[in-house]
């Protein structure tokens, strides 16, 4: 259930709101988990029970790794195995499909991948559970005692389909109490609208030219693949944005305050600030759990490299299942590299409109890659360009 189509703000809102105030305090958490589970239920209601299995494992694991601490234990053991059944669920999920394609074309075989829906949300709440995991074990936070606020944490259903990816110590506070006020209902309700505005009234627009200017990019010319192009960068940004809007006015409907996702990201003048503006919860969630656990700065220049390789490799490969997203996250892992190593410096001396020039000119030929279909179709539609 996405929160623009008819069924979300005039069917399923209401209803969730209405449950939510009438009910007294102690059962509201309990109601915001069981819209949730609904919420999620309503696309793919085969995989509840996968859900309910997944939140039960974490749950425990969670107080597993709390004991063993406060044995004096490191607690390694439980963090690296439920990690990898998260990776494992999110990997078969995923990217079933793409290692059985590539088996096929590595080893001439014929393998057949079953088409599975996806569960909504997965790679979402997968970041949520490992960032339960890694927070209890880092002793960010405490290990989830009340199973309905673990729960709510995972299920949340205005972070579900696209984040933002709320770390679990940011949100763990507010699992306890979380109180609605006048002027944050007002607020909230404001901040969904402006972004359900920019899901329906621009991003979907916006859309339609870049589908008519990609379906075929040599009829359109030079011209037309360019503003082809500039419009999937508006897209993609009133989309995400939009969404990420909808999620933090909704939250604080409900008495909760997600952090800003996107600050503004096209008016950059470099591409390490517009990574600054992008996604902030995603690339806050690599720095904290993959960046500085590798070595993050502290480590020599070479490894400095490979370690901001890796996460944007990680970063691209988490985007998608397909070669194109890996390529887009190395691309943009070699650019912030040039610009810290060579390139930055010299940037800032120019004036400030070529400044953004460069960075937008980057992004736009960045999301020609994470566009397409492939590789190969990413390739002949720059040429067009």
């Amino acid at each position: 259930m996405a929160f623009s189509t008819l069924v979300f703000p005039f069917v399923f809102l209401p209803v969730s709101l209405i449950l939510y105030f009438v009910l007294p305090k102690r059962l509201k958490n309990a109601a915001l988990v069981v819209c949730s589970l609904v919420f999620f239920a309503w696309g793919t209601p085969e995989y509840l029970v996968l859900m309910v299995l997944d939140i039960a494992f974490h749950y425990f694991a969670g107080r597993e790794l709390a004991l063993q601490k406060a044995r004096g234990r490191s607690g390694r053991f439980v963090l690296v195995s439920s990690v990898l059944v998260n990776l494992l669920l999110l990997g078969f999920f995923k990217y079933y499909g793409f290692l059985v394609d590539n088996l096929n074309a590595l080893l001439g075989t014929a393998l057949r991948a079953r088409e599975l829906p996806m569960p909504i949300g997965v790679s979402f709440f997968t970041f949520s559970l490992l960032s339960y995991l890694f927070d209890v074990y880092r002793d960010r936070a405490p290990a989830a005692r009340n199973v309905l606020d673990f729960s709510l944490y995972v299920t949340f259903f205005p972070k579900l389909v696209s984040g933002p990816i709320v770390q679990y110590a940011e949100m763990e506070p507010q699992l306890r109490d979380h109180p609605v006020t006048r002027e944050g209902f007002g607020s909230g309700a404001r901040l969904f609208l402006i972004g359900l505005a920019k899901k329906v009234l621009l991003a979907n627009q916006f859309g339609m030219l870049w589908d008519t200017m990609s379906a075929d990019p040599v009829a359109a010319g030079m011209l037309g693949a360019w503003a082809g192009a500039c419009a999937y960068t508006l897209q993609i940004y009133f989309d995400f944005a939009g969404y990420s809007d909808m999620a933090r006015g909704l939250g604080r409907m409900l008495g909760f305050e997600f952090c800003i996702n996107f600050d503004y990201p096209y008016i950059s003048k470099s591409v390490t600030e517009f990574w600054r503006r992008w996604h902030i919860s995603l690339s806050t969630w690599f720095r904290d759990y993959v960046y500085i656990p590798l070595g993050g700065n502290r480590c020599g220049k070479i490894r400095q490299c490979v370690n901001i390789l890796i996460v944007w490799a990680l970063t691209g490969f988490w985007h998608g299942a397909g070669w194109n997203f890996l390529f887009w996250g190395f691309y943009y892992g070699v650019l912030l590299l040039i610009e810290k190593l060579v390139l930055g410096k010299y940037i800032k001396r120019l004036p400030a409109v070529f400044q953004h020039l460069y960075a937008m000119v980057i992004v736009i030929i960045g999301w020609v890659f994470f566009a397409s279909p492939n590789l190969s179709t990413a390739l002949a539609y720059l040429k067009v360009m």
